[in-house]
């Protein structure tokens, strides 16, 4: 998924006014019903009862290097590259321009909780205050902070965990006062925390319930009677979570796996109950970390030898039973942080990227080199990397590519990112591709690859912020817009060319809807569906140990 076109924008680039995002009302795409069902009779034995509840399974080192900046201006996205060659130029000159917090006491009130608490309250009350993204949050405070790696290791958990529970933390909560919206967004950040460490972790309740007291002192010490209290309720209430039998209340299952009803309802009825449940409970499991290996700027054995050396042997991968190239699983994420991978790195040799992000790109490029490739959604430019990496080993050459994004500092991002890992680009656009007829007026091209803007509900392992996020409205918002990039991309194809249409959800609106209200469409008249990677469409599950959900098709225009 790109992110860089979530919001409709102008021919310009620049985002529309709220009340004038709709005037493209024929464009829509129709409601499509869902392809299953639900029916809750039919949810007798999908819980595995060995696993019947999250315990917090959750990475706390997803330490991923080129993972794409959110909801970050370009101020702040310059003042962080001027600072990554400031330290490459004098890490000691940059060390000290960090600034660092000690053991986050001094952002409050005095009490007893632990430094890892602490840590955790912090970086969750600056994800809710900022609407930010907890990893970016974690990567800014707790991992640049001074406590120990015992402390910083529990804080991460308890930051990841909050986080993706916080919704069924809130119903806890909620079941255990009186008037829930009289409770200060303060309070309520270190309540969740206890509440997940007594609900999903299950720690010793003492420990939980006196270090909750201490936590609401931190930010209301006036609030810490009522803590107390609400935290023994809590207590007693955990003794029947999650309220019901999973097996046959679908209320009971998405507390068990912490997902909102609405999306656990949403999911069984695209996906079928097995799969859905499957989905839920791996999106609490750690994600594993899968590289791609840069043909560009190096070899595969080269790679493969430095990570025995370290005695952490990469695993070829396949999905869907297709060899992804360049794509390898490192067992121990831990290397990643050695210095010698580091150096990897920063030589453009390897990046991290999903497998199933990588089996897209390679899916792109299956057949014949095309001539002439425009990318849309570019962003900070992983796809674009893959796209050139898999042409070289395919064809011995990269291909004709153009670049494209709707926002001008994502592009800058783009053109360094290309020249550091050997990238060669014929353009890179900047402009609304829902209007390519005003951005690129003639132009044709023999494929056209977009990476529509999703839910990215098939992420959910490493964007722990999005099942309480996303709405069903936001879901019909995105639909809508992969409908009009498609739409815009369809008269900018050669004959006989194809466009290739990608997200990382699993939402049958966004995927299989849009597909199909585009091949109905006027537009799409000229289209017709043509395999991918070997299959009426690229369709990946996400399961534990396995690559994440996306989907891909592709369509070939007539000649």
């Amino acid at each position: 998924m790109s992110e860089e076109m979530n919001k409709p924008m102008d021919d310009a680039g620049k985002e529309k006014p709220r009340e004038a995002r709709r005037k493209w009302t024929p464009n829509r795409v129709r409601k499509v019903k869902s392809k299953k069902s639900f029916d809750q009779k039919k949810m007798e034995h999908l819980v595995d009862e060995d696993k019947p509840v999250y315990r917090g399974e959750l990475d706390p080192r997803d330490k991923d290097p080129n993972r794409k900046p959110r909801s970050i201006s370009r101020s702040e996205e310059l003042l962080r590259r001027k600072a990554e060659q400031l330290a490459e130029k004098d890490p000691n000159l940059a060390a000290q321009r960090e600034v660092k917090i000690t053991d986050f006491r001094a952002q409050f009130e005095r009490c007893k909780a632990s430094p890892g608490r602490l840590a955790a309250l912090y970086a969750t009350n600056q994800v809710r205050r900022r609407d930010a993204f907890a990893q970016e949050v974690i990567e800014s405070t707790i991992d640049r902070s001074t406590i120990s790696k015992q402390d910083r290791a529990f804080a991460t958990l308890l930051t990841l965990g909050v986080v993706s529970t916080s919704g069924s933390l809130d119903e806890v909560i909620n079941r255990c006062i009186a008037s829930p919206r009289d409770i200060k967004p303060d309070v309520r950040d270190a309540l969740r925390i206890s509440t997940y460490e007594i609900v999903y972790l299950r720690k010793a309740p003492h420990a939980a319930l006196d270090q909750g007291v201490e936590l609401v002192r931190a930010v209301a010490p006036s609030a810490s009677g009522l803590a107390n209290a609400v935290l023994h309720r809590i207590l007693t209430a955990s003794e029947s979570f999650p309220f019901g039998d999973p097996t046959v209340s679908l209320d009971a299952l998405a507390l068990t796996y912490a997902f909102p009803t609405w999306l656990a309802r949403r999911l069984i009825e695209d996906m079928g109950s097995a799969a859905a449940i499957e989905l839920m409970r791996s999106a609490n499991e750690q994600a594993p970390v899968f590289i791609h290996v840069n043909a560009l700027q190096a070899t595969d054995s080269e790679v493969i030898a430095l990570f025995e050396e370290m005695e952490s042997p990469l695993e070829p991968v396949t999905v869907n039973d297709v060899e992804v190239p360049g794509c390898f699983l490192v067992p121990n994420a831990r290397t990643l942080a050695d210095g010698r991978v580091r150096h990897l790195f920063q030589q453009g040799k390897i990046l991290v990227s999903d497998a199933a992000a990588q089996a897209v790109a390679s899916a792109v490029l299956e057949g014949e080199a095309p001539e002439s490739l425009l990318e849309v959604g570019a962003g900070r430019g992983t796809k674009t990397i893959m796209l050139q990496s898999i042409a070289q080993r395919r064809f011995g050459d990269q291909v004709t590519l153009t670049s494209m994004d709707s926002h001008a500092f994502k592009s800058d991002l783009l053109r360094d990112r290309a020249r550091d890992y050997g990238v060669r680009l014929e353009q890179i656009v900047t402009g609304n591709a829902t209007r390519l007829d005003s951005v690129m007026p003639g132009q044709e091209f023999e494929t056209i690859f977009i990476d529509a803007p999703c839910s990215g509900l098939g992420t959910l392992r490493r964007h722990h912020e999005i099942r309480w996020r996303v709405t069903p409205e936001h879901v019909t918002e995105l639909a809508e817009t992969g409908l009009a990039l498609l739409k815009s991309a369809a008269n900018h194809v050669k004959p006989g060319g194809s466009i290739v249409y990608a997200t990382c959800t699993v939402t049958y609106e966004e995927n299989n809807g849009v597909v199909k209200a585009f091949l109905e469409s006027e537009e799409g008249q000229a289209f017709a569906l043509a395999p991918i990677a070997g299959k009426a469409c690229l369709a990946t599950q996400q399961v534990p140990g396995g690559p994440d959900a996306h989907f891909a098709a592709r369509f070939v225009r007539k000649a």
